[in-house]
């Protein structure tokens, strides 16, 4: 089989160096290994995992498994964009988009259909909104991420799906660089997104749901999901 995913030496742009190399020029970027500010949020009191909901800590065991297909697909999408695919690599790829579809997908309902629309109402009770006409809470900003998970998901799997059919060695390149972009903007989106719940949302949570909350919580992910949480 060809390596259709072979960097050309003609080729300048590097998005890989773009997203590491964080101190050249005025306007540094950051690297998961380096985090901005939105790494380190306003001062929330932070909540031992034993203190929280059993929800709530299913919710965060699941991103803790997350995180780790995370950093096994960015390792595979950087290891394609040095040394181009192969088998193993392209196997490596397809696990990931099965994760994504069977496990993120199915987190991201459970927070959506269950616990987000109680936080929502509880941030806005106690003033943790926006001051329009239709307030906006952090919710409102996890849901979009939520559509900008699937959008960079099918965008790299459908870039990779057509780069495979193509028989030029530039296009195949160029296809295969633009989707490893789009591959790496999930990481990066993926890993802010879980730092922000665990680390914000999730404490608002524990600090404003009440006990009735909690008990429709139950009962939704018993009817929903099958999910016995009592």
């Amino acid at each position: 089989m060809n390596n259709i995913f072979q960097k050309e030496d003609h080729k300048k742009g590097d998005y890989i160096k773009r997203f590491v190399d964080k101190d050249s020029g005025p306007d540094p970027v950051y690297s998961p290994m380096a985090p901005p500010e939105a790494y380190q949020p306003p001062a929330t009191e932070p909540v031992p995992f034993e203190d929280l909901h059993p929800f709530i800590q299913l919710l965060m065991t699941e991103h803790k498994n997350t995180l780790v297909q995370l950093d096994e697909f960015e390792k595979n999408l950087l290891d394609i964009k040095k040394e181009g695919i192969n088998k193993e690599r392209n196997t490596k790829l397809g696990t990931f988009f099965e994760f994504l579809d069977n496990k993120i997908v199915l987190h991201h309902l459970k927070e959506e259909r269950v616990l987000f629309p109680y936080i929502h109402d509880r941030m806005i009770d106690n003033g943790e909104c926006g001051t329009g006409p239709v307030p906006e809470t952090a919710i409102d900003m996890l849901e979009h991420d939520h559509i900008k998970t699937m959008e960079f998901g099918t965008l790299t799997f459908s870039l990779m799906g057509i780069a495979s059919r193509l028989t030029d060695r530039i296009s195949h390149a160029l296809l295969v660089d633009t989707a490893i972009e789009q591959g790496l903007a999930l990481v990066e989106l993926l890993r802010l997104h879980i730092f922000r719940e665990d680390n914000v949302v999730f404490p608002l949570a524990h600090k404003y749901l009440t006990a009735s909350d909690y008990d429709g919580i139950t009962v939704k992910m018993k009817k929903y999901f099958s999910v016995d949480l009592s």
